[in-house]
């Protein structure tokens, strides 16, 4: 454990920032599974689309990670609409 004042509070801060990406992380999980489990998933893309983008603008994603996750789900979502 930290002993420094400053090294405690880099600590806790580590601590909130990696609680708070892991809850943007469970939401765009969850959200890319809802799509395969709803009746319609072409209705259901923008807003998976639209939590994959707020997770790549607050840097829990890599713009081009959220980029290749986006394209991919369309492509599925496409493909069995068709």
């Amino acid at each position: 454990m930290a002993n420094h004042k400053s090294a405690l509070k880099r600590a806790k801060q580590s601590e909130e920032r990696r609680m708070r990406n892991k809850m943007v992380k469970t939401r765009v999980k969850t959200a890319i599974k809802a799509i395969a489990t709803t009746e319609d998933p072409k209705a259901q893309l923008p807003t998976t689309q639209s939590v994959i983008d707020k997770a790549a603008k607050k840097g829990v994603l890599h713009k081009n990670t959220a980029s290749r996750k986006i394209s991919r789900l369309a492509k599925k979502v496409n493909a069995t609409t068709k």
